[in-house]
């Protein structure tokens, strides 16, 4: 594992001793309770850090900056790939099995094998080349930084038209994430399709409006924990769910599965 802030070189220091081309991979939406998970995969020119001079983490860029960054990388870049994952995915694995997973996917759908993956903060088994993750890797490495804005504005736009079909949730200004105005419409609203029903605070919402989830659910923990979600008001319970998408159960959160 890298660590150390600006250790922007990295990518170059691989390429020069032959273990390139390097993928860059991240994620967006990973702590929202709504919405996908959008997973990023980016291989840079050799050298194009110093010809795009906002690329940075996505998350400190301005939207507009970030849909500047976006076009340039696209324009640039020699290959990326964006994959999006439902909220039902997230509900049926667990937000942490499909960062993973996503990340293993993203690679696979870039056009060539990458010699090296650089991946931000998380080690990923499984992957088709040799690979390491950085500590901040968004802000410390280019082609990590390229695939989190790829991520980020991919995610953006989705929620927007989200927002189109679910108005009342202001998805457009807090994508997802659990604001305080995003709280108060699931208490007066109830969660809709994309929510993501296995969290506890949606689980919350849904039970108070009595509504049962539109996919099967294995709660997270912290549902399954907290005393205001009565598991059985939001469908029959099942049991422990061990699986992954992975198909690796060590790797699984558990939970009670509802349908």
């Amino acid at each position: 594992m890298v660590r150390g802030d600006l250790f922007w070189g990295l990518q170059s220091a691989l390429d020069r001793r032959g273990l390139g081309p390097v993928a860059g991979v991240d994620e967006a939406g990973r702590g929202a309770c709504a919405g996908p998970l959008v997973v990023a995969a980016c291989v840079l020119r050799s050298g194009d850090a110093a010809r795009l001079p906002e690329l940075t983490d996505s998350k400190v860029l301005t939207a507009k900056a970030r849909d500047r960054v976006y076009d340039r990388v696209v324009q640039r870049a020699l290959d990326y790939s964006v994959i999006v994952i439902p909220a039902a995915e997230v509900d049926l694995f667990g937000i942490h099995v499909m960062n993973l997973e996503g990340m293993r996917r993203a690679v696979s759908a870039l056009r060539s094998t990458p010699g090296y993956v650089l991946t931000d903060g998380f080690r990923v088994s499984g992957l088709p080349a040799p690979s390491v993750p950085v500590i901040k890797g968004d802000k410390a490495v280019a082609c990590v930084a390229a695939a989190s804005v790829l991520a980020k504005v991919t995610r953006d736009r989705i929620m927007g038209d989200l927002h189109d079909v679910h108005p009342h949730y202001g998805f457009d200004v807090h994508k997802g994430y659990s604001t305080t105005e995003h709280s108060a419409a699931l208490k007066t609203h109830g969660p809709s399709p994309v929510h993501r029903w296995s969290y506890a605070n949606v689980a919350t919402a849904a039970a108070a409006h009595r509504a049962r989830p539109p996919h099967p659910v294995v709660l997270t923990v912290a549902a399954l924990e907290n005393p205001s979600v009565p598991i059985r008001a939001l469908g029959p319970y099942v049991g422990d769910n061990e699986r992954s998408a992975a198909g690796v159960s060590a790797e699984s959160r558990g939970g009670a599965r509802i349908s």
